[in-house]
């Protein structure tokens, strides 16, 4: 084979099918550039484009062995995300290896996938929800009966806040709780029997949408207070002006307890609360240590 001038730069294709020729016989780019007399680096990329180096021309690999297993996979159908479990690697690596392989045929029908992507969420979801309600029951346990020191406490900071609050524009120095949880009304009112408070003292009004059956929901809170249903005062009923989530048939409304004569009480309520607030108070004006601090 006759030998390339620099003169003959400007014949591309003539010099490329020389250079493609010399490549094919096993020749190394140097020995190629040598050969065909290139001296410019970019000028031999273009003209050795396409054809893959010879085999004693590339240096080991550590990831040689790999990239054929990675090839291998493919062949067989895999997809990157069960190659890359397979092999530990990165799926830039991956797609850099086989994407000159044909994409796998899909192994399953569209309603396949979506049946398999349903079951997946469906074990997620329980799977969540198994540890949610381990978690919740386990920190139940920890609870156990609280002391009527420990309910004295929670239940003036639970007041203070969801309780009626007296403001300096507007007088409310009335113990008054208005919520919807039935178990936080229990509490509650386990707080005012610790507090001495007797039962006919005690005055319940429902807040309901229009829609709620009003029979039974008073029934409902009868139940959960031990107050006689003839013993509710008027209810309190608001139009339905808007579509909301929390009316479907476990919506109960809110109840509304009132403390008859307990100008006094609220005020022990509000020092307990203060008491709890300055305690919690930087003490010097130094800030407190966060936990677990050294």
């Amino acid at each position: 084979m006759t030998s390339a001038t620099p003169g003959k730069y400007a014949d591309f294709e003539g010099l490329r099918r020389q250079a493609i020729a010399l490549r094919r016989e096993g020749l190394s780019r140097r020995q190629i550039r040598d050969r065909l007399f290139v001296d410019n680096n970019d000028l031999l990329n273009r003209l050795l484009n396409g054809e893959p180096a010879p085999e004693w021309t590339r240096r080991p690999n550590a990831k040689d062995g790999k990239r054929l297993r990675a090839r291998e996979l493919r062949q067989q159908g895999l997809t990157y995300a069960e190659i890359q479990e397979q092999l530990q690697v990165s799926k830039s690596s991956i797609s850099a290896w086989v994407r000159d392989l044909p994409k796998p045929a899909p192994r399953w029908t569209h309603v396949e996938r979506m049946r398999r992507l349903d079951a997946a969420h469906t074990a997620f979801r329980y799977e969540r929800d198994a540890e949610r309600a381990s978690l919740t029951e386990g920190a139940k346990h920890q609870i156990g009966n609280l002391s009527d020191r420990e309910l004295l406490l929670v239940g003036a900071a639970l007041y203070w806040a969801e309780g009626t609050k007296d403001k300096a524009y507007a007088r409310r120095e009335c113990v008054t709780f208005i919520n919807s949880d039935p178990l936080m009304i229990r509490l509650y009112l386990r707080w005012l029997g610790l507090l001495g408070v007797e039962a006919h003292r005690l005055r319940c009004t429902l807040h309901v949408h229009a829609s709620a059956d009003l029979e039974e929901l008073t029934r409902f809170w009868s139940e959960i207070t031990g107050v006689p249903e003839d013993a509710f005062l008027k209810p309190s009923i608001k139009r339905n002006t808007s579509t909301r989530l929390n009316r479907g048939q476990a919506y109960r409304g809110c109840l509304r307890v009132s403390v008859t004569g307990s100008a006094r009480l609220y005020r022990q309520v509000e020092g307990w609360w203060r008491g709890m607030a300055a305690w919690a108070a930087p003490k010097d004006n130094v800030a407190p240590t966060p936990p677990g601090a050294a």
